[in-house]
């Protein structure tokens, strides 16, 4: 018989609907539940594509006698992270202050009032029924001990982010010696041989790149370029990257990027367009630009809905194995590419026994792989075959519930690609995204809805949801010069002060003030494998401030930031995202401004070279927007304002010119 989960629509939530666990969803019925009949509770959060998580339900959830354990003792809560991102947070910093290691699944033990007082991640299965009981055993005769416990837990997450971090801004002087010291202290850090940083598993840490491009830019220290340069290529060319079909997966499991956790994420691709792309307009290096186009057209073939919105993963598993859909034997590719087998071997390190496990080959290239291959046809009619062949195969489970924050992500990866490559399919599968987030996920008050499936859109959104979709309607203004985009990131962005801002933390919440109400009201304000929401807000102010000339914003941005500057001159490593915004108010950020018939030609032209701190605004005909004020002309010829600090200089005709005028600025 399926539990209360089969009337939900996460796929996750779903996946568990048939376990003979009694699970409930995350609300009042079973917080109700609890307190009603005494019990204490399981909170078990994962997601669809989390590997682990599907061991653990095989192992323990499906298993009958072990969840007549859980059944008897507990009131039985599943949580899908990517559904609930706010549960997720607060339970996982309750680890955290527990002293465990954070990930998923994450099972946390709650009294009867949702006050956590033990955690864990994945536990095999009679490992788990002795937790069980001896969790029972304490609930029942050392009750007093776990509720102080809890009350300890509950006391540190109701600390406001300021005090506990140490958060106390006092001045918004932004200095370049201070950039440099943070740079001196993440290199420490650095993986000099194989790019990233010096740590397995590897994650491709986008905020990271995106320091290190802006610091370079302003500095042109070599030394920041080159971990550029090693990550990117790294990251490109190893097994994280699927070869055949596009499309990075979440992380490699080792320190060489080989063998990769197999789930595909749209957060990661998203972000990643945005650094390939990013990264060519500096490097001009051809591999970014194939992995840009080949990611795109994976976008658009496996994870676009019909309605516009991009789905949320694919499983690491297919057949209940992990990486099935993605490995050969040396047989299988012997057979598939006949002549050209040899060389396809030689450039991939094919071997019959494996160069993974179980006989199985997963396809990567080394730096010493001989890259002009890549770009012959014969190489692209080989993966062609193999993509072919794969097509066959049982998929990997999709995710398909959209989320408004990782869609936001993914447009204004989109926004980026086109930026760097002019290609208009880009900015028409950006428009379509657009689209879809305003008309489908956005409500007539302007609020977001952080969650999309079947036609139908659910859950009040998240400060990641606000941050990220007014950072893609800024990327969406800036290819199109179409002012609905600014107006729409505006009202969002007006919406997201009113109900998540904290006048007295000077931050923003998780929440909004109209979502459930859980025990701590949270701030999210350290840069991960996703910036932090906060530290995306506080650029979406800065260049929402740019580009319509509202002090307030950019004050309050530099504020924010100002609060940051202790963690950024201590361990910038999880707040580069901050830092990419300290580089920006280090210098005056130039603001382009075109006006005339040809501007759409003209910014394709500019856009083309790297200059991250930069505004772009432009109009044909007329405009409101302050930057445009009485600068918009009768004539026919097509005119370039480039300015900084609203001074302008000369009005020039040509990019050319433009140009020059950036560059003697530098």
């Amino acid at each position: 018989m399926p539990n209360r989960l089969i009337e939900e629509t996460s796929p996750y939530l779903l996946q568990h609907a048939h376990n003979p666990v009694e699970w409930y969803p995350w609300g009042e019925e079973a917080l109700t539940k609890a307190r009603i009949e005494d019990k204490p509770i399981i909170v078990s959060i994962g997601y669809s594509a989390c590997h682990w998580c599907h061991v653990m339900e095989r192992e323990s959830f499906e298993n009958e006698q072990v969840a007549a354990v859980m059944n008897a003792g507990y009131v039985c809560i599943k949580v899908d992270r990517e559904e609930r991102p706010d549960v997720d947070s607060i339970y996982m910093d309750a680890l955290h202050a527990m002293g465990g290691r954070g990930g998923w699944p994450l099972n946390v033990f709650l009294t009867p009032e949702a006050k956590p007082f033990y955690g864990m991640t994945y536990m095999p299965p009679r490992n788990w029924v002795n937790l069980l009981n001896s969790v029972q055993n304490a609930f029942v005769n050392h009750r007093d001990e776990l509720e102080k416990s809890a009350a300890g837990f509950v006391e540190n997450m109701l600390m406001k982010e300021s005090n506990k971090y140490h958060l106390d801004g006092s001045t918004t002087e932004f200095r370049q010696e201070d950039l440099d010291e943070m740079f001196e202290h993440i290199k420490q850090n650095f993986d000099l041989e194989k790019g990233g940083m010096e740590r397995a598993p590897k994650f491709p840490m986008p905020s990271i790149y995106k320091f290190l491009l802006r610091y370079y830019a302003l500095s042109k220290n070599p030394e920041a370029l080159r971990q550029i340069e090693l990550s990117l290529n790294r990251i490109a060319l190893g097994g994280i990257y699927d070869h055949v079909g596009g499309g990075w997966a979440r992380y490699s499991v080792d320190e060489d990027w080989f063998i990769p956790h197999f789930e595909k994420m749209l957060y990661d691709n998203g972000q990643l367009l945005s650094m390939y792309s990013e990264a060519y307009t500096l490097t001009k290096n051809e591999l970014y630009k194939r992995r840009v186009y080949e990611t795109v057209d994976w976008l658009r073939r496996e994870m676009l809905s019909p309605d516009g919105g991009f789905y949320s993963a694919l499983d690491a598993d297919s057949e209940g194995v992990e990486g099935k859909f993605y490995t050969w034997t040396q047989a299988e590719l012997q057979s598939i590419l006949g002549d050209d087998f040899e060389w396809f071997s030689k450039l991939y390190s094919i071997r019959a026994a494996g160069n993974w496990e179980h006989g199985y080959n997963h396809l990567h290239l080394t730096p010493q792989a001989d890259w002009n291959l890549v770009f012959t046809e014969k190489y692209s009619a080989a993966l062609d075959k193999l993509f072919e062949v794969r097509e066959k195969r049982v998929r990997p489970g999709l995710d398909d519930k959209i989320l408004a924050s990782w869609n936001g992500l993914t447009l204004k990866g989109l926004t980026d690609a086109y930026r760097t490559f002019g290609d208009e399919q880009f900015r028409e599968l950006a428009l379509q995204n657009a689209t879809f987030l305003k008309t489908k996920m956005t409500n007539e008050n302007h609020r977001l809805w952080h969650s999309y499936k079947a036609g139908k859109a659910t859950i009040v959104g998240f400060l990641e949801d606000y941050a990220s979709v007014i950072d893609a309607y800024l990327g969406v203004y800036q290819i199109t010069f179409e002012e609905e985009w600014l107006d729409e990131a505006l009202k969002l962005t007006a919406y997201t002060i009113e109900h998540l801002y904290d006048e007295e933390d000077e931050l923003f919440y998780f929440t909004d003030s109209s979502s459930d109400e859980l025990i701590a009201r949270k701030k999210e304000i350290f840069d991960n494998v996703i910036p932090a929401s906060n530290s995306l807000m506080a650029h979406n102010l800065y260049v929402l401030g740019m580009l319509v000339s509202y002090d307030e914003y950019i004050e309050l941005a530099d504020w924010m930031l100002s609060k940051l500057k202790r963690s950024m001159m201590t361990d910038v490593q999880w707040v580069t995202n901050w830092a990419a915004l300290y580089v920006m108010r280090v210098q005056p950020t130039a603001e382009v401004v075109l006006v005339g018939p040809e501007i759409d030609a003209f910014r394709k032209e500019i856009e083309t070279t790297f200059w991250p701190n930069k505004i772009v605004v432009g109009a044909k005909t007329t405009s409101d927007l302050p930057l445009l004020e009485g600068r918009l002309s009768s004539t026919d010829t097509t005119t370039v304002y480039v300015c900084f600090n609203k001074t302008c200089q000369l009005p020039v005709h040509s990019v050319e010119e433009a140009l020059q005028q950036l560059a003697v600025s530098n």
